[in-house]
């Protein structure tokens, strides 16, 4: 395909194969907040070489580039985006092994997904041939890409559980490679991927911001054959009347897991698939199941979902918050043992409650059913979404000293 540079001031152009290029496409467009300026360029690779040509093309050229998923894990600055947005139009789902159950003690069946594949079709296709692994990550937006660079997790599951390798184009050695699950460094919403962006918690590294050195192709997860899961969530465990450990049929899970998101607002807002930006980013019939999940479209779900991360800390630092937060015992990334707490209960015991905003007209609140949701409430710019958040990171920190850091890659400006 052929398209003209827009940094090209004597109008040569540039040729990417198997690209779908469109223009006046922005931010807010391909976003689950809604929120963020023009995108220059924005690419839709429909091919393995495209996706690798057009990193090298913007790459080569020195532009600033994002490799985006679902955008559900974004926010953008208003501000317009003076490079390449390249968001994987690959979708296909294979099983390189029989799926029917082998003979003997395995049950391992692998599912190979190309990297722009929405990540609630993948779940859905897994649990539709009778896999357990990925059930109770249901209803999460975003994509198979970027639910490993994330290290996405729900419901007493992570997707690093069930990867077996990653196939990833590395910017800095102009090479393709395949990365295992040790290479990956899976943590707490972290990997070696999402590692490379950052120099310290919400400090964009120099070089590779906001992608990763390694951009996803395709992720290949070993699955295990089994019609049922285990129940590993109170909350979830309490929705479908069983026990911690109980074992439930995986459909069954599924459906609970959408019910119980729904229910807090952590589902985002199907409808946005209609729209001509975001049209064909998921399976037609399961963006139909998402709206009547979902009811009545909900401006508590135009958010980035879980929007700061749960704070890691020493137990020197767990020992000065109060006798009631929240505490479980991690492992810290030197291997040393550390205490997890809740950035939702720290938020909601900080003074900010369900609904919260800066002001009564203020665009930007927390959602009205979950504290841990910076939600646009309709027409909020990234401005909004800023000084929302900073009105909660400062006040956290005044309360309990820990300063929460945001989980979604901020671009064009810093929530440090």
């Amino acid at each position: 395909m052929l398209f003209k540079d827009p940094t090209d001031s004597v109008g040569s152009f540039c040729m990417l194969a198997d690209c779908m290029l469109s223009n006046m496409t922005s931010f807010a467009d391909i976003t689950t907040i809604a929120v963020g300026g023009e995108i220059d360029r924005f690419i839709e690779p429909t091919t393995r070489v495209g996706v690798i040509e057009a990193v090298e093309d913007a790459d080569s050229k020195g532009l600033p580039l994002f490799v985006i998923g679902g955008g559900s894990n974004v926010l953008v600055s208003d501000e317009a985006f003076h490079g390449v947005v390249v968001r994987d139009a690959r979708r296909a789902i294979t099983v390189p092994d029989e799926a029917a159950p082998v003979e003997g003690d395995d049950r391992t069946v692998h599912v190979n997904a190309e990297a722009g594949c929405n990540w609630d079709d993948f779940v859905d296709f897994c649990v539709g041939l009778g896999l357990e692994g990925v059930e109770g990550l249901s209803g999460i937006p975003g994509t198979v890409g970027a639910s490993v660079v994330q290290n996405i997790g729900a419901y007493g599951q992570e997707v690093g559980s069930s990867v077996e390798s990653v196939e990833v184009w590395d910017r800095a050695d102009k090479t393709t490679k395949e990365l295992h699950a040790a290479d990956l460094r899976f943590g707490y919403r972290m990997s070696a991927l999402k590692e490379s962006m950052y120099r310290a918690p919400a400090v964009p590294a120099d070089e590779f911001f906001p992608t990763p050195r390694y951009v996803v192709l395709s992720v290949t997860f070993a699955l295990k054959h089994s019609a049922t899961g285990a129940v590993g969530y109170g909350q979830l465990a309490k929705a479908l009347g069983v026990e911690i450990g109980d074992r439930m049929a995986t459909r069954d899970i599924r459906n609970a897991v959408l019910k119980v998101r729904a229910a807090k607002g952590m589902l985002e807002d199907a409808t946005r698939y209609a729209e001509p930006a975001m049209h064909g980013a998921k399976r037609d019939e399961l963006v139909d199941v998402a709206l009547q999940v979902q009811g009545a479209a909900d401006p508590d779900r135009h958010s980035c979902g879980s929007f700061f991360m749960n704070p890691i800390l020493t137990a020197e630092q767990a020992a000065t918050l109060p006798d009631d937060a929240p505490r479980f015992d991690v492992t810290l990334p030197d291997g040393t043992p550390g205490i997890k707490t809740s950035a939702a209960w720290l938020i909601d015991h900080a003074g900010f409650h369900k609904g919260f905003k800066v002001t009564p007209d203020a665009k930007a609140g927390l959602s009205t059913l979950h504290t841990l949701a910076l939600t646009n409430r309709g027409g909020a710019g990234s401005h909004d979404i800023e000084t929302l958040a900073r009105t909660v990171q400062d006040g956290v920190e005044r309360a309990f000293g820990v300063r929460l850091v945001p989980e979604p890659v901020v671009v064009g400006f810093s929530l440090r």
